[in-house]
This record gives structure tokens, C-alpha cells and sequence, in this order.
């Protein structure tokens, strides 16, 4: 197209600025969209929509005679499909057959098509005309040329503009082997066209070939429905584009200006006249795709994107794409759904092409929609990616930048690798913060996102206290409380709690499960994870000496004499027991000398001893001689089995203990006196903590809701990283467990938000039913995003909106095991919101959305 000034104009002015019609009493093109519709629907149509009043200008469609500038054009481009469009002098009469068809505005289209839904197929059916393959709408793409000196117009339909199914099905309506062609025009927009190359002046005619526009109009021809193919096979290939089209404009390649397809005109026109209401057939525990798809299909702005031509932005070359293959069969799907037709869908081209290239999907299992959305999003913009070759570009440190340059930086790179319809919509971008532990060295970057998975509980951490317990008599059992991430292994909470009771290098950290004042187990796998841990466990942390091959671990569990009936008595334990390790061999003094020393810190202040500790040798002194061998009358020992139940043989002073080396623990019970009872304080003894102690009537239980914007405080506070993501510090040289904060930066046009009721590990699944209070009307993220300019530009302020509206929800009904998802959606058709459950569609109250199955959330920018 050359880039003709005159030409441009018209074009911009048929683009919807102030065009004022000039054929009879047709109504202005609001939005230059037109529609080229069998006459006989278009004129039992007007009956019902009260348009019987407008007139239409005849046009006839007669193929060039040879000496017309069309048929220099058929000798240059022998391939395409030239004709005349010539203003028809007998007005009288307006022809029905189907060789006449109406030009019409996309106002008039969207009542028409209203009309159809609600009463036109019975009134069609009435008079034998086809009611059928409504859904057969595409684009045509024309070059239009009009010579200065006539009133005709002269129409190519080239294959250069169009696909070779959409040129075939375009000749075959404009065909010059038939009867001429009358085309009633309603839109006013081919005598637009003509009153605009009149009025150029002289210098203004340029060569022929310069003077094109291109036309784009949206063709219904419902003849062709005979033909067409099921309805759960494809329609859309890579090399075609029929479909159900709802897009388009006139434009001229002049100055590149075309209609933009915004909401306000999506909702006044799909919306208003209740299309998008089709349920998809589940194929076999494909709840979780339909769900997650019903959500996607119902957003705006990709509504309006594969209604178009999307299939210009396919990248077919994208190694980290589908050959383009997914988004085609993703465009077809949308459409069909789009369609007029109510009939539900059965999505097994989507489905064959999702196991394709997600191999997780294949076969007839239950997934979870989160997951093929995620799978489903990153597709789709690989397959939609802009760039054909992406740049390397390194980034550099911040170096003290400030962080609004450093953040753009770091946008732009992504845009220059990244550019897609759905970046576009879907994508954010936040701020990461990671501080080292150790060295405190801050790393600062800016990532996107795609969406939010927020937590439903307070926090991603977990609290846990326990008791620690030394052994060498110099350290008073002392209660430690800390926060590691839920996922945490064993290990790393050992290193946690061993920095926060200042672990010597000399020592090591024995957990044991205490029930019933008995050690009923331990924790020693380093790559358990800490799930294992309930929260009313109980704890015992020993301070033990690091290991050697030649130690046992000597456990002490304590018994008293508790009163029955009288005079009759019975053996009862009591307390925490005490745990410590020593070298082989072992005799009777040995064991019992351990004994006393680690009772050493429960002593009451009048009976004190003396005890010292180096990293060699532990040695307690009593503050009198005969001290110790006072306090061991106190006490009678006995070897005891794992379980602690039974007195096996009493342990003698200096007598060798007998026991098997093979084991690595035993057991003594220890009956105290009377008087040993009043020699020491019981109170750390019998004050074992439990992991996690709720905060009791007023704590909150799990089954009453949370509000969404503390899971999103959840999930931008600041936690440590879990054990399978350490953070390599530059400034230490190893690998941390470093802190780490995010921010919200930039939002994006759809704002995702995942709600993570499932969790996973190698030893349990599980599932929360809290529900979550989220606003429907307004989400205001205004106090969780830390970007917020002081200035912006007019076309900024839309992008710098932080209010949300939802429009989606993705449900999860049921268990782990089993379970069943569905969608909830808002459509603009009488405000209303509908329930799609499959292949079933309905009505619902708003009042109904809210419940404890919400699992995906969508909102988009108010």
C-alpha cells in the first residue's frame, strides 16, 4: 500500500473518527468495523430490531471489462479475485435470493445477532432458510481503488491479504461465473470511500497502484455450514483463519493506524448480546483443564486478540515454543466458544495438542488447573513471542543505582526477549531482596511474574520451641523458640536451633520424642523434612559430645514411689529423661557418676556443686568430700530395656556393666528417694514444652476465613529460604540460607493470584479448606506495592491503577484424592455472574462466589 495521504485520512476517518454518513438514512459506523450478511437473514433481522426504516444503497459486484484498470491488475496478480463495485441505478426492489447480501455496521451486527440468539432461529426455521454455521464468520481482507473520473469501485481480494481459505470462500461469494452480486449497503462506508476520492484535488492523483486502502470486513455466510466440519474438529489451521471473527478495522498500510479492540468495546459487543456462554464436555477427569480455560476464554484482552487475526503474531520458530501449534489450537477453542451456537464444546484437539507438548497431561488423570494454567500461560506467550530472535544482554549489578532505574533496566530487558500478548496482560514484576546471614551482604533484583501463589496460612514459616538440656553439669536446660520455612529439612533446623542455644564446635545436637516421660524416638534423618514434627510433640534437645566409634548413648529415665492404697506403693516415672553419650567400657561408678553430674544444674541453691567444662574433659566437684557419695544414696539404678518397663539388674558401684556393643543406647532407670525429691528443683524437669502451643480459645482455627490480604502479607514478608533454593553470597563464597523479602513493583493488566491449598512432600499430601475473604469489587493493592511514583504522564495513570475487579474463579471441590473443579465467571451480559461446570451452564448469585473451594482467583484493572 503506498502511503497516500489522502488515502490515509479516509482510512482514519472510516476508523470511527467523525464519520458522518452520506447514503440515505444509514447510521454513522461507530467503530468502522462492517459485517457482510446474507440479505434474507439481514432483512427478517431488521423486522425485530427496528431497522426497517433504514435504507441501504444497492451496489452490484460485475467482474472488470477488459479494458479497466482491473484487468491490468488481474494480468499483474493473475491469483486474485478482482471486481466492480457499482452503484446499482434500479433501486426499486431489493433482491433476497442468495446472491444478495447486506453491508452492515457493527452496531447493527451486534442487535441482528442479539435477535438470532433470543428468537431469529424460529423465525428463520418458519421461512426454510438456513439457521445454521452462524458460526462461519471471517475476514476478508480488500484492496479498494476508486479512478477519479467514475463512481465505481474497484475491489481486489488478494491472496497476498488472505489466506488461501478465506480467498477461496471470498471468490466463491464474488464469483463472475454467476449472476452479478447486489450488495445492499446499510454502513454507509462504500460511499465514504467514493466522497473521499472526489474530493482529492488533481496533485493529489497518483499512480493507480498508490491510491489502494485496505478494507477489512467481516463475511457470515451461512451457506457454507453444509460443509463445514464436526464440531469437535478443528477449524483453525496455520494456514487459514476461519473462525468466529469479532475484530478487524479498515486501515490503511500508509500510516499503519488501525481499530484498537479495548473492553468498553468488547463488553458492548460479544458481552451484550450473551455470547462466550458455552460449557465445554469433560473428556474424562478433565475438569481441571475445562476450569482453567473457561477462566482464560473470559478475559478481555485475549478474548479480543484471538478473535482477530492473531495468527500473524504466531511464532512458528520459537525453540522454546510449540511450533505455534498450541496457540492455533487454543485461538480455534476460544472461538468456537464465542460462537453463537450454545452447543457445548468437547476440546479434544486442545486436548491432543496439550499432551503433546505437556506429556504430565496425558491420558485421562485428574491434574490440578493451577498447574496447567501455569504450563498453559507460559505456552501460549512462547508461541506468541514477538521476538523473533532474542538478544543477550548481561545485566550488571546495581551498584547503588537507585531502585527505579535499576527496575526499568531490568523491564526492558525482560520486553526485549519477551514480547507477547500475553506479557502484555499477565505479567508483573516484583522486587527480591536477599540479606546473607552471616556477612550481611544485600543482593537486590527485579524479577516478573506471572502470577501470585499466596499462602493460606499466617506465615511460610513455622514456629517451633523445645527444651535444650546440657549434660556436662554446667548448663541450665533452657527453652529455645525459631522460625524455619515449612519446608525446611532437619538439618537446617538443627543449625538454626544450634546457633540460637551457641552450639560449641565440640558439640552435636540429639533431638528425641518425649511421651509418657519416656524417649519413645528420634530425630536423626538430616533429610527429613520437619513436617514429621506435629505440632503437640514434645521435645528434648541434648548437648551431647560429638561422636566416636567407641560411645553409647546413655538414657536416664527417672521413677518415683506414688501411694496406691495405703500402704501400697508402686514405681512411677516422672520428668524429662536425661540423655548423654559415653565411651566404652562402662561400670557401675562411671554411669552413676553421669547421673549426678547432669543433675548438677537441678540442684536447689543449699545443695550446690561445682562443675567446670573445656573441650576436654568434664568434671564436677562437690562442694564437701563425702558430698557425692552422699547424693548417690539417694538413688538406686537398674538396667531397663528400650521401653523402659522392666528393672533387669541393679547397678553396682565399680561393677563392669554388661552390655551388648553392638548397641548404641542404654537404658537405666533411676528410683529417687525422698530426700533426693527435696534435693532438687522438679519445676525444669516436669516443664517440657510442646512444639507449638496454639494461643487457646482466641487462637484462630483453621476452619474460620482469612482475609486475602494477609495471605498476601504472607507472602511478602520476610522468611528464610527454604533448604533446596541456598543463595550463593558473593562476599562469604558458600552457599546461605539467606533472608529473603519480596515486593510488589509493577502490576500487570490481569493480576493471577494462586491460592495454595495443596501441599506436597515425599511422606504426605494435604489439603486446606480455610476459607479466604477476597473482595469482589475491589482488590486495592495500593498498601502492598512498593513502586508508587510521585509523577506520572496522562497515559500512564491507567497502567499506575493498584484497584482490581475480579472476574474469574477457578474451584476445587473435594479431597486430595478425588475432588472436581468448575469456574465461576462474570459476564457483562446483565451484570451477571454464571457457573460453568463442564459442559453445564448457569446463572448464580453473586453472593455465591465466595467459598472455601476458591483455588484460582483472576482480577483485572479497574
Amino acid at each position: 500500500m503506498a502511503e497516500d495521504d489522502t488515502a490515509s485520512d479516509a482510512s482514519a476517518t472510516i476508523a470511527g473518527e467523525d464519520v458522518a454518513s452520506t447514503s440515505g438514512d444509514a447510521p454513522p459506523t461507530e467503530d468502522g468495523r462492517v459485517y457482510l450478511v446474507p440479505y434474507g437473514w439481514w432483512s427478517i433481522a431488521c423486522k425485530s430490531i427496528n431497522a426497517e426504516g433504514l435504507r441501504g444503497v444497492p451496489y452490484m459486484a460485475t467482474p472488470p471489462p477488459a479494458t479497466s484498470y482491473g484487468s491490468k491488475l488481474v494480468n499483474m496478480f493473475n491469483s486474485d479475485q478482482v471486481f466492480n463495485l457499482q452503484r446499482d441505478i434500479d433501486e426499486e426492489g431489493e433482491d433476497v435470493s442468495g446472491q444478495s447480501y447486506a453491508l452492515i455496521a457493527s452496531d447493527m451486527w451486534s442487535q441482528a445477532l442479539k435477535w438470532y440468539r433470543e428468537l431469529g432461529k424460529e423465525e428463520l426455521k418458519e421461512k426454510n432458510l438456513p439457521i445454521e454455521g452462524l458460526s462461519d464468520v471471517y475476514d476478508i481482507s480488500l484492496r479498494i481503488s476508486v479512478i477519479r473520473s467514475t463512481s465505481i469501485i474497484t475491489v481486489k481480494i488478494s491472496r497476498k491479504d488472505n489466506t488461501l481459505e478465506v480467498h477461496r470462500k471470498a471468490s466463491k461469494i464474488f464469483s463472475g461465473d454467476s449472476d452479478p452480486v447486489r450488495i445492499w449497503d446499510f454502513s454507509g462506508q462504500t460511499e465514504l470511500i467514493l466522497m473521499n476520492a472526489w474530493n482529492r484535488l488533481p496533485q493529489d492523483v497518483r499512480q493507480p497502484d498508490q491510491e489502494q486502502i485496505l478494507l477489512h470486513v467481516h463475511a457470515l455466510d451461512t451457506a457454507s455450514s453444509k460443509n463445514e466440519s464436526k464440531q469437535d474438529e478443528p477449524s483453525v489451521q496455520s494456514n487459514k483463519t476461519a473462525g468466529f471473527f469479532y475484530g478487524g478495522s479498515i486501515e490503511s498500510s500508509g500510516n499503519g493506524r488501525s481499530l484498537n479492540h479495548d473492553s468498553e468495546l468488547f463488553n458492548g459487543g460479544l458481552q451484550a448480546v450473551g455470547l462466550g456462554l458455552v460449557g465445554l464436555e469433560n473428556l474424562g477427569n478433565t475438569c481441571y483443564m475445562n476450569s482453567a480455560l473457561q477462566c482464560l476464554v473470559h478475559t478481555t484482552k485475549l478474548v479480543v486478540f484471538f478473535l482477530g487475526d492473531f495468527t500473524k503474531e504466531v511464532n512458528h520458530h520459537n525453540p522454546l515454543g510449540a511450533r505455534g501449534e498450541l496457540a492455533l489450537a487454543f485461538g480455534d477453542l476460544l472461538r468456537r466458544l464465542w460462537s453463537p451456537d450454545k452447543t457445548p464444546v468437547a476440546p479434544r484437539h486442545f486436548k491432543g495438542k496439550l499432551a503433546h507438548f505437556a506429556p504430565q497431561f496425558r491420558g485421562y488423570n485428574q491434574h490440578d488447573s493451577q498447574e496447567l494454567l501455569a504450563f498453559l500461560l507460559d505456552g501460549l506467550h512462547e508461541d506468541l513471542n514477538r521476538v523473533k530472535q532474542k538478544p543477550y544482554i548481561e545485566i550488571k549489578d546495581a551498584d547503588g543505582q537507585p531502585d527505579e532505574e535499576v527496575a526499568d533496566e531490568h523491564w526492558q530487558y525482560h520486553l526485549s526477549r519477551n514480547n507477547s500478548i500475553i506479557v502484555d496482560t499477565c505479567q508483573g514484576q516484583y522486587k527480591s531482596t536477599l540479606v546473607c546471614p552471616i556477612c550481611k551482604k544485600v543482593s537486590i533484583t527485579f524479577d516478573p511474574f506471572m502470577y501470585l501463589s499466596l499462602p493460606l496460612s499466617p506465615s511460610n514459616t513455622r514456629t517451633m520451641t523445645m527444651m535444650v538440656i546440657g549434660t556436662d553439669g554446667t548448663i541450665e536446660p533452657s527453652q529455645h523458640t525459631i522460625s524455619v520455612p515449612k519446608s525446611a529439612e532437619l538439618k537446617h533446623f538443627i543449625q538454626g536451633l544450634g546457633s540460637s542455644c551457641l552450639l560449641r564446635d565440640s558439640e552435636t545436637l540429639l533431638i528425641a520424642s518425649v511421651y509418657n516421660n519416656r524417649i519413645v524416638g528420634y530425630l536423626e534423618g538430616p533429610s527429613d523434612s520437619i513436617s514429621l514434627i506435629r505440632d503437640g510433640d514434645r521435645l528434648a534437645v541434648y548437648r551431647l559430645q560429638k561422636d566416636s566409634d567407641a560411645a553409647t548413648i546413655l538414657v536416664f529415665v527417672h521413677q518415683r514411689q506414688e501411694t496406691i492404697i495405703r500402704t501400697v506403693t508402686r514405681w512411677k516415672q516422672f520428668g524429662t529423661p536425661l540423655a548423654t553419650r559415653l565411651q566404652l567400657p562402662l561400670t557401675g561408678t562411671t554411669i552413676r557418676a553421669e547421673f549426678l553430674k547432669a543433675m548438677n544444674p537441678f540442684l536447689r541453691s543449699n545443695h550446690s556443686a561445682s562443675c567446670s567444662s573445656n573441650s576436654d574433659s568434664n568434671t564436677c566437684h562437690a562442694s564437701e568430700p563425702d558430698k557425692m557419695t552422699e547424693d548417690l544414696d539417694l538413688f538406686e539404678f537398674y538396667l531397663t530395656d528400650e521401653r523402659c518397663q522392666m528393672q533387669l539388674s541393679k547397678v553396682e558401684t565399680n561393677e563392669p556393666v554388661s552390655n551388648d556393643i553392638t548397641k548404641k543406647q542404654l537404658h537405666v532407670l533411676v528410683n529417687w528417694s525422698e530426700k533426693a525429691l527435696e534435693r532438687y528443683n522438679l519445676g525444669l524437669l516436669n516443664s517440657l514444652p510442646e512444639v507449638y502451643k496454639s494461643g487457646g480459645i482466641f487462637a484462630r482455627r483453621t476452619h474460620e476465613p482469612v482475609s486475602l490480604y494477609s495471605c498476601l502479607d504472607a507472602f511478602l514478608s520476610e522468611e528464610p529460604l527454604g533448604p533446596d533454593d541456598m543463595w550463593y553470597c558473593p562476599s562469604c563464597k558458600e552457599h546461605r540460607q539467606a533472608n529473603k523479602k519480596l515486593d510488589l513493583w509493577r502490576l500487570p493488566e490481569v493480576l493471577i493470584i494462586h491460592l495454595k491449598r495443596f501441599s506436597y512432600n515425599r511422606f504426605m499430601k494435604h489439603k486446606l479448606d480455610t476459607t479466604v475473604e477476597f473482595p469482589i469489587h475491589d482488590l486495592d493493592l495500593s498498601g502492598h506495592i512498593s513502586h508508587k511514583p510521585q509523577t506520572a504522564t496522562e497515559g500512564e495513570i491507567k497502567q499506575l491503577s493498584m484497584h482490581y475487579r475480579l472476574y474469574a474463579v477457578s474451584n476445587h471441590y473435594g479431597s486430595m484424592g478425588g475432588g472436581h473443579y468448575t469456574a465461576q465467571v462474570f459476564h457483562e451480559c446483565g451484570n451477571k455472574w454464571y457457573n460453568f461446570d463442564d459442559s453445564r451452564v448457569s446463572q448464580i448469585s453473586e453472593e455465591s462466589i465466595k467459598t472455601s473451594a476458591a483455588y484460582v482467583l483472576f482480577y483485572r484493572r479497574i
